[in-house]
């Protein structure tokens, strides 16, 4: 054997068996491929999470926005007007912009400057509208470049310069502010000045902007949108409406003629489009040098030395940090489980290839061949099949998923190339380090544990029970993934995979015996052939329970996952659909809502909030010893209180956790007032009322009440404390929410039906889709899902390699019991009854152990961040992981299955060819 036949022989070898060199170039391009796309896929997914955090948060919170005082406060007013002149001003927002730390960049069309009050500025004109006889407080702007932002509706854009002398200067407001407090083209504002005649405004304009939610006009929305506020911090107090009213940029420096304490600023609107996952922490670093570090001190030098920076956009950062890291653990699971049957998987492929090969590579042996010039070979042969397939499944991962991190694909496709490549000579290696004439027969039921599978058995245990203990105590939600913990049900897979491979043999020993005194042979012959069937030791079944407690966790993730959304959307809603007003509804309106396609119930509630509890009630104690009963949830002094129909009420709530018995809270007969009507309450509202009747004042009457059950959650008033009656006892008149039950509802067709009642129309299944509404959440489900159908046919894979192992000693066996009377339905019957033991062992071990792994892990597995989007990983109740029974049950099934079905289709075929053909002379097989 010399290097020069090397080449010769990879011919040769590959022309002989090209259907196995095609089939292996085949399992590395579809391993490759998923290995690749798998870092990518979470790259794509958490870079798309990220930017729509950003983008979808408001404005005024994502924006950076830096503000000093006035200028030149000793300067005359010549000067001061000149600082902040368009030219000087411009100026400094260049500054403030080049000094923005990377990565993080703004926006250059949403970003703006200029000069403003601090202090809302009142106009007491006689014709603006006054709601409680307070009059309009204005916010005054020199926003920079308002052309570019705006369509002119009316009249002209502010123009001419103004300073502190003028009497008048020009103004423009937005539509909004036009039409709520009755300004147009020409009307003027009068506001008080320092020791001077009030100023006048001229409205000259009136725009309309061109992108609202923009950043330019959002920021600050009173310069788009006027709002009504209270005048003080009395839940009562009278409120009056503020305004914004946007001055040229030549006019900024009228603002120092007022009391309005002007002020410079800037606000810069990030750039989101190419913000990565991976830019976090860098961009965290440059917000905290702008907030209080190096950034902010050279702010003090190149805008003002009274600078100061604001933003929340940390904060929001941090929300979609908290809530990517308790889904990652989650998704790595899938990730390590799928991983670990792939490297099963294609080390059996080896093992396949080695045992076919096992004689020519004895005979190479006996007649000198180096065993280092054998694996060479070998490797060789591998290398020229699969780094090629490697390369195509990384390209193929790439051009799928375009966007993410190419060093990790990189990595996994090279590590899938590694494994393929090194399978086969490994393992001929190891089974030939030896001279042999024959190979040595290895059955499970003979073969006895080595000292160091032991040790190494004992040390997966260890990791084992470090993983399912650390993730217990920490939970999916303490951090970013680890690895260890991400790979705790795989790892619980394992162990059990050893521990059935130990046992395998004792329910073989304990079914043969009765077997020996049948009458028939095939049950005797079925379970000896079992325990001596070549299928590759431990590798098949490792990869089986590996999969099948990877597809029972994921099941039951994503299944947890489905149960959380459905419980938040009816604890958003309380039914199938939620109509509600803070004003009464229409007589009619439940009648329309009735009649619209897919309703089959309706409910109306009269809901009254802010209703006072007594100061001293209860005892410290639940109520009708219900859940809750004992609890001490908190001290509260107000609740709401709603008022329902019993009868129609509990039909919509019926069979959800909403639900309520119609009968314990029918008022008893009588006027309303006249007696102690029976209630339902939250925790809070019970432990503060007690056992024994109360008065309150509701909708002005005094009722008295009793609480007799106690309910964490109502669908009348589902996301605060509650204290649920009957309508009649009550004595509403008038109804402020509608609960809607039906199947398929129109939310179109609910809406046109309330038309003109102002109304806020709500369906469980849009809120819904609104909760898995993100890229990180159903990127997330996405790549679990694929994670785990990749795991589950790489596990079909494998049993069907474990069966191809000994296809051809089984296919000899039946055609020499064939020529000594065996019958072909007898055939079947062995081939399928010789495959079940080891099938039945897989199904019910993965079964048992995923239920196991569940139970174990449970406590740690946070669901809210997977299933819930938009709630800053709160979950409600329920976004617990619980055992799916179908999640377990069918992949079980299907490999008891596949293996029979693989069983008796090998029959079937080797019954076809015939039996001189199974037993040629010389045949190893």
């Amino acid at each position: 054997m010399t290097g020069k036949a090397v080449a010769p022989w990879i011919r040769t070898r590959l022309r002989t068996a090209p259907g196995a060199a095609a089939a292996l170039a085949l399992l590395v391009l579809v391993t490759a491929w998923l290995a690749a796309a798998y870092p990518r896929g979470v790259d794509t997914y958490e870079d798309e999470g990220l930017r729509r955090t950003v983008a979808s948060a408001p404005p005024g919170r994502t924006a950076l926005q830096f503000t000093a005082g006035a200028p030149g406060l000793a300067l005359p007013d010549d000067q001061r007007a000149a600082m902040v002149g368009p030219e000087p001003m411009r100026q400094r927002f260049g500054a403030v912009v080049r000094n923005v730390p990377a990565p993080l960049t703004s926006d250059p069309t949403q970003s703006t400057y200029g000069l403003r009050t601090t202090r809302k500025l009142p106009s007491d004109e006689p014709y603006l509208p006054r709601p409680n006889g307070l009059p309009p407080r204005f916010t005054m702007a020199s926003q920079a470049d308002l052309g570019s932002h705006s369509r002119l509706v009316s009249g002209r854009l502010p123009a001419g310069s103004a300073d502190q002398k003028a009497a008048e200067a020009e103004v423009a407001v937005t539509v909004e502010t036009a039409k709520s407090l009755d300004l147009r083209a020409g009307s003027v504002l009068h506001v008080a000045g320092i020791g001077r005649p009030p100023l006048a405004f001229k409205v000259t304009g009136v725009v309309e902007p061109l992108l609202p939610e923009a950043g330019y006009w959002s920021v600050l929305p009173a310069l788009r949108t006027p709002q009504l506020l209270p005048a003080s911090d009395d839940r009562d107090a009278p409120k009056y409406w503020h305004g914004g009213l946007l001055l040229a940029p030549t006019a900024a420096a009228t603002l120092f003629a007022t009391d309005g304490k002007p002020e410079m600023y800037v606000q810069l609107t990030p750039q989101t489009q190419d913000l990565t996952d991976r830019q976090l922490t860098a961009v965290k670093a440059s917000l905290a040098s702008l907030q209080s570090g190096p950034a902010l001190s050279r702010l003090h030098t190149v805008y003002a030395a009274s600078s100061s920076s604001y933003t929340e956009l940390d904060q929001v950062l941090r929300s979609y940090q908290t809530v990517r890291d308790s889904i990652d653990p989650v998704v790595a699971v899938a990730g390590f489980g799928t991983a670990t049957v792939a490297a099963v998987v294609l080390l059996m492929a080896g093992g396949l290839a080695a045992s076919r090969r096992a004689a020519e590579l004895s005979l190479l042996r006996a007649r000198g061949g180096a065993l280092r010039q054998i694996a060479g070979r070998l490797l060789a042969e591998s290398t020229v099949v699969v780094v090629p397939a490697a390369a195509l499944g990384l390209l193929l991962a790439v051009l799928a998923l375009p966007e993410g991190r190419f060093g990790p694909a990189l990595a996994a496709a090279a590590g899938v190339a590694a494994l393929g490549c090194l399978a086969l000579p490994v393992r001929a290696a190891l089974t030939h380090r030896t001279v042999r004439s024959a190979a040595e027969r290895a059955d499970p039921v003979r073969e006895k544990p080595s000292a160091r599978r032991t040790v190494a058995e004992l040390t997966l245990l260890a990791l084992a029970v470090a993983a399912v203990f650390a993730l217990r105590r920490r939970g999916t939600a303490g951090g970013p993934a680890d690895a260890l913990l991400s790979a705790a049900p795989v790892l619980v897979g394992v162990i059990a995979a050893l521990v059935l491979i130990r046992l395998y043999p004792l329910p073989l020993r304990w079914a043969a015996r009765p077997a020996t005194r049948l009458r028939g042979t095939v049950g005797f012959l079925s379970l000896a052939r079992a325990g001596r069937a070549p299928g590759g030791g431990a590798l098949p079944l490792l990869a089986l329970l590996t999969a099948l407690t990877t597809a029972a966790f994921g099941g039951s993730v994503l299944a947890g996952s489905d149960d959380a959304r459905d419980r938040a959307a009816l604890y958003a809603t309380g039914t199938d659909a939620r109509i509600g007003s803070d004003l009464p509804l229409p007589g009619d309106l439940p009648g329309r809502v009735s009649r619209v396609p897919g309703v089959q119930g309706v409910s109306p509630v009269s809901i009254e909030y802010s209703v006072p509890l007594p100061a001293g009630a209860g005892s410290g104690q639940g109520a009708g010893g219900d859940e809750g009963e004992g609890e001490n949830p908190g001290a509260i002094d107000r609740t709401t209180v709603a008022g329902v129909d019993p009868a129609s009420y509990a039909r919509l709530t019926a069979g959800t956790a909403l639900g309520i018995d119609a009968d314990r809270i029918k008022a008893p007969p009588g006027a309303p007032g006249k007696a102690v009507l029976p209630a339902i309450a939250s925790p809070a509202v019970a432990h503060r009322l007690g056992k024994e009747p109360v008065t309150l004042h509701v909708a002005g009457k005094d009722l008295a009440v009793r609480v007799i059950a106690v309910q964490d959650r109502s669908a009348a008033v589902p996301q605060s404390d509650f204290l649920l009656l009957d309508t009649a006892g009550l004595g509403a008149k008038y109804a402020t929410v509608l609960l809607v039950g039906g199947t398929s509802l129109d939310g179109k067709a609910l809406r046109e039906a309330a038309a003109g009642a102002h109304v806020s129309v709500a369906l469980r299944s849009e809120v819904r889709q609104e909760y898995a509404d993100s890229p990180l959440q159903t990127g997330a489900g996405h790549i679990y899902t694929a994670a785990v159908a990749a795991g589950a046919g790489l596990a079909a894979l494998a049993l069907l390699l474990s069966l191809l192992r000994g296809a051809p000693e089984r296919s000899a066996l039946l055609a020499r019991l064939r020529t000594m009377g065996l019958t072909r339905r007898q055939g079947r019957s062995l081939l399928v009854l010789e495959a079940l033991p080891s099938a039945l062992l897989a199904g019910a071990g993965g079964a048992l152990t995923g239920w196991a792994s569940i139970a174990l892990l449970a406590p740690g597995i946070d669901l809210a961040g997977l299933a819930l989007a938009n709630t800053g990983g709160l979950a409600p109740v329920g976004a617990e992981l619980r055992a799916d029974p179908m999640s377990l049950a069918l992949p079980a099934v299907c490999v008891v299955l596949l293996a029979a079905g693989v069983a008796a289709a090998q029959a079937w075929w080797s019954g076809r060819r015939g039996t001189i053909t199974e037993l040629r002379a010389g045949d190893a097989r």
